[in-house]
């Protein structure tokens, strides 16, 4: 990106109460400075057409039927590139609880767990209930007060209008799902209500239920899963705001500003990937309404809920561990990997801000830093003062703080929710896009069959899986944390800044190959090796 270009840079709403987004209709209307390269707009098309043909001619885009068994699925999987390992994993574990419950530490959506220590009233799950699951001499009131009992919540997805596809109703259910930390560290659920409300057609599934009762109850947390990590954590949490840091950066800081020079690198083709998203990922039509269960509308109305539940603690990853009761969850790999990439960032933060600001007077006294923060607040929170997002900077540890989470939303986090969605989503009853029979209101019901006809029929999956695919792929072109390949900065002070953050990066990488190398199932998503600088796909 050259000089800026604010006069060109307008907000506009995509959707009432979401973030506001850059003025465009179509990636032809962006400044080149902003358009992917040449190199990455024929890797991208090609890619698509490629992977579009190939399942094409596979035959499964055109089979609107169920799937004949679950075996079966397997054959939908890429063979390209030695792809197909954690799938094939994937494949073999997911209806164990243990893996179940291992991904909400390092799925595609590690954020939405938290440590329970009172139930809630909607979910009145008694001792009695949980006893076999939690073993001998202990009981759930002593694992509460313990700290080894933990919550996943999709309240945001109550009520949200569904959507037929090939004609045929699809819906959606708001479960709450209990989990415990066993003594061997690991965490597995224990309890699952598909409803917000607690009754006798909303009944509390365990897991000494029926094999497949247990497992289609599971199945629909996994489901109400891909809605929260596809609209929220990754949609929402990523693509959206890192549109408005960079929105407001070209908007308010010239070139020659020191924080421009930090920041440009983070949001390397981002303006172009959301713009390419808004015209055939989340439009009307596009491939989340063709492919999964809610309506536009109600895609709208998930992303508003969201956002008017984002805080500052959430975004900024200690404060979100901390508030989150995590810190010290065995095994969580998102947040001791996520924990170290924040610290490098926030160490080179902190050296290039206490090298151009002499204090707090120099921060607070910054008019264009002012008008920044000012711009994301108004127009990516919406003005929200109750998000705890801040709507100016005071100090320079304000500012520091400020820096890191926009850095690590745009880089460390989109990786962490972006780059498993093929491994963990191929296998399409670990992550389904939709479901084709309401939430059992009973148990004793379920079987194979029924199972084979609730998630998505074959079509459906091919669909979905052609854009997890393209989400999960690395194009040419990329630029990984740390490299920076315009040079910004021309006093040795922020290179050599910068040499040390590459130096902390490759630490960093070692230490997660080292732990890599003896696992059976590799937690690579935060790999400096595999995070980018910016939201570029």
């Amino acid at each position: 990106m050259s000089a800026p270009f604010s006069p060109l840079l307008r907000w506009k709403n995509f959707a009432q109460g979401w973030p506001r987004c850059l003025n465009v209709d179509s990636i032809f209307e962006l400044d080149s400075n902003i358009q992917f390269s040449r190199i990455r707009a024929n890797n991208f098309t090609g890619f698509l057409i490629f992977q579009g043909a190939s399942h094409f001619l596979s035959g499964f885009l055109l089979r609107r039927t169920s799937w004949n068994s679950l075996d079966e699925m397997r054959t939908v999987f890429s063979r390209t590139q030695g792809r197909d390992i954690v799938p094939e994993y994937v494949a073999k574990h997911w209806q164990e609880d243990d893996f179940f419950g291992s991904q909400f530490l390092n799925g595609n959506n590690p954020i939405i767990i938290h440590r329970c220590t009172t139930l809630p009233l909607k979910f009145p799950v008694t001792p009695e209930m949980v006893a076999g699951s939690l073993g001998g001499g202990t009981d759930l009131g002593k694992e509460l007060q313990e700290g080894r009992i933990f919550l996943v919540d999709y309240k945001v997805l109550e009520d949200i209008p569904t959507d037929t596809i090939y004609g045929r109703q699809q819906y959606i259910a708001a479960p709450l799902c209990l989990l415990h930390q066993g003594i061997d560290g690991l965490l597995r659920p224990i309890a699952i209500q598909l409803s917000q409300t607690p009754g006798p057609c909303s009944p509390i599934f365990l897991p000494s239920d029926d094999e497949w009762d247990w497992l289609l109850a599971k199945t629909w947390v996994r489901n109400a899963d891909f809605y929260s990590h596809q609209l929220l954590t990754h949609l929402l949490r990523t693509h959206l705001f890192g549109e408005v840091f960079a929105i407001a950066t070209l908007r308010h800081l010239p070139t020659c500003h020191p924080l421009f020079k930090l920041l440009i690198p983070h949001f390397h083709f981002t303006l172009h990937i959301n713009t390419l998203a808004r015209s055939v990922l989340i439009n009307r039509g596009g491939l989340i309404d063709k492919g999964s269960g809610v309506t536009y509308e109600g895609l709208l109305l998930v992303v508003q809920r969201g956002l008017e539940q984002v805080t500052y603690t959430s975004l900024c990853l200690p404060d979100d561990i901390r508030h989150r009761g995590m810190s010290h969850v065995p095994n969580y790999h998102y947040r001791d990997d996520g924990m170290s990439l924040w610290e490098a960032i926030e160490s080179f933060v902190t050296g290039i801000v206490t090298f151009y600001y002499g204090g707090d007077a120099a921060v607070s006294g910054d008019t264009e830093l002012q008008a920044w923060v000012m711009d994301i607040f108004t127009n990516g929170f919406l003005g929200r003062t109750s998000s705890g997002v801040p709507s100016s900077l005071q100090t320079v540890a304000e500012l520091i703080k400020f820096l890191t989470m926009v850095m690590f939303t745009c880089s460390a986090q989109h990786a962490a929710v972006n780059n498993g969605q093929y491994d963990l989503g191929a296998f399409v009853p670990n992550a389904p896009s939709s479901m084709r029979h309401p939430p059992p209101c009973e148990k004793g019901r379920a079987f194979l069959q029924h199972f084979l006809d609730t998630i998505p029929e074959v079509a459906t999956t091919a669909n979905i899986l052609v854009a997890l695919i393209l989400l999960s792929s690395q194009l040419k072109d990329r630029r990984l944390l740390g490299q920076y390949p315009e040079e910004w900065f021309t006093e040795a002070e922020p290179r050599r800044l910068i040499r040390a953050f590459q130096g902390r990066l490759e630490e960093i990488r070692d230490r997660i190959e080292e732990r890599n190398h003896l696992a059976e199932l590799r937690y690579n998503y935060l790999n400096p090796l595999e995070t980018e600088n910016s939201i570029s796909i």
